[in-house]
């Protein structure tokens, strides 16, 4: 298989990694496999225009794509998008859809790994059109994203502080805000003021880091969040931590294949963050999944003992 691997060298891990070294290890553990790979290292800038012309180069047959979580949102869009499969590095501070793939999350491990991996399709959501493998959320997380992106920090260690001083200004300051939701196109719109909202790519597993344990379930996962005050926000990060926040009393928790979103009182857009990228949505949100449309490499099947 001949396969084009886009590093972005911006990304958490590769920052500190010898680049050459590594596309030299990487070329090496594919040849061993019968691949051919090709590997290119670009800024985060260049990202985007890199993994589009990597899917439209003659001869490549699958992707691979390095860095953080919203690198590969993005490389999980080309690759959908032009139907091929996708492999991924996982070189940023979560690397959620990486954890729920099951791939090692160490960068020189998972050479070995995705050198030998299947091919398995699992599923894709959108938002309005956009792709995305984790999830879209309104609320907390957009509030708390915004905050942590106004602060200054150059590393993995400054950006998960960045993240917990955030947190805490949300939590003194939780927002209010109404929503008009359909799920499933039924007809039967419900509305009610939520402090957040979360519709993610397959349901959330009980783990304190919001991935999915599957993503071949064909559902979307839709968390809403009632009102809170600050004990609230506290009592919900405390079941976060733990990896049961499905059980705090102020979430309600349900699935889905399609999910209508109207926020009333943002005419202008609401502020969402989408597989961690903070970005303006328009007052209507249609969010869907599409169930096997996405090819991945994971990890061979295990012998049976």
């Amino acid at each position: 298989m001949k396969i084009k691997a886009v590093l972005n060298r911006d990304g958490g891990t590769f920052k500190t990694t010898d680049m050459q070294a590594y596309c030299e290890s990487a070329a090496r553990a594919f040849a061993a496999r019968g691949h051919d790979l090709d590997c290119t290292v670009v800024a985060g800038a260049e990202i985007v225009e890199a993994l589009e012309a990597a899917s439209h180069e003659a001869g490549i047959e699958a992707l691979l794509a390095g860095g953080g979580d919203g690198t590969i949102s993005t490389a999980a869009g080309v690759a959908w998008k032009a139907g091929m499969p996708l492999g991924i590095i996982p070189a940023g501070t979560m690397n959620l859809f990486a954890r729920s793939l099951k791939l090692p999350l160490d960068i020189w491990k998972v050479l070995d790994t995705l050198s030998a991996a299947a091919v398995a399709d699992v599923d894709i959501a959108t938002a309005n059109g956009r792709p995305f493998v984790h999830q879209f959320s309104a609320g907390l997380h957009a509030r708390m994203v915004r905050m942590r992106n106004q602060m200054n920090f150059a590393s993995r260690l400054g950006k998960i502080r960045a993240s917990t001083s955030a947190a805490f200004g949300v939590m003194l300051d939780p927002p209010r805000f109404e929503v008009i939701f359909d799920i499933d196109g039924d007809g039967r719109s419900d509305e009610r003021p939520v402090s957040a909202i979360s519709v993610s790519n397959n349901p959330l597993g009980n783990n304190s880091l919001f991935f999915a344990d599957r993503v071949d379930t064909g559902r979307l996962g839709v968390y809403l969040t009632e009102p809170l005050e600050p004990t609230g926000v506290g009592l919900l990060a405390f079941d976060i931590i733990r990896g049961k926040f499905k059980e705090n009393q102020a979430v309600t928790a349900s699935t889905a294949e399609k999910v209508h979103l109207h926020f009333p009182n943002h005419r202008k857009g609401a502020a969402c963050v989408l597989d961690g990228e903070l970005l303006r949505m328009p007052a209507d949100v249609e969010i869907r999944i599409h169930a096997g449309q996405l090819k991945v490499f994971v990890p061979p099947a295990q012998p049976q003992a």
